[in-house]
């Protein structure tokens, strides 16, 4: 589908058994269809975050076995502490996360992405789309300091390079 459409994938994922994916820029229903063809092409068994009325009847069970795992943005819940949770118990974890949390302008990246890996002591690895080059680009891994206000401005460079879809709703950390 990615060859169909134009697309390639530049770069790779690190050789670790535990990590996060922040995807971004998230501007356009495209960019979950980009990177769940993406999961399919690298044969990648990767969850992912998404609201829950997207696994209404009849695709729920197909995007849940797809690696969706629904969540209910309208009540209080530790997301957090759950997918830490996950970490630990899995051989094998790859959790891919929108920073952005929507398709919509953003004043801020939702960080709980990062309070994950921090929590799981994994990695985070950055993955882009460039729809200019249509590529998506898979970036080295990143291992949050505990500055979070640095590490923000420097995952937030990685990104600026690559256009995205809607590039009015992207969040540059300005």
């Amino acid at each position: 589908m990615l060859k169909l459409l134009g697309w390639r994938i530049e770069g790779a994922l690190p050789p670790l058994d535990k990590f996060v994916v922040i995807g971004a820029h998230h501007t356009s229903n495209w960019d979950f269809v980009l990177f769940l063809a993406a999961k399919f092409v690298l044969r990648l068994n990767a969850r992912w975050f998404a609201k829950h009325s997207i696994f209404c009847w009849p695709f729920g069970a197909l995007l849940q076995r797809w690696g969706g795992v629904p969540i209910r943005r309208d009540r209080q819940g530790n997301m957090v502490e759950q997918a830490v949770q996950q970490f630990r118990e899995q051989r094998q974890f790859m959790l891919v996360i929108s920073p952005e949390g929507t398709r919509s302008k953003v004043e801020r990246w939702k960080m709980g992405f990062y309070h994950i890996a921090r929590g799981a002591e994994v990695p985070v690895v950055l993955a882009a789309l460039d729809y200019v080059q249509r590529r998506i680009v898979l970036g080295p891994p990143f291992t949050p300091s505990g500055d979070e206000a640095a590490d923000l401005r420097q995952m937030l460079a990685f990104y600026r390079e690559f256009p995205p879809k809607k590039p009015q709703y992207a969040f540059h950390g300005d």
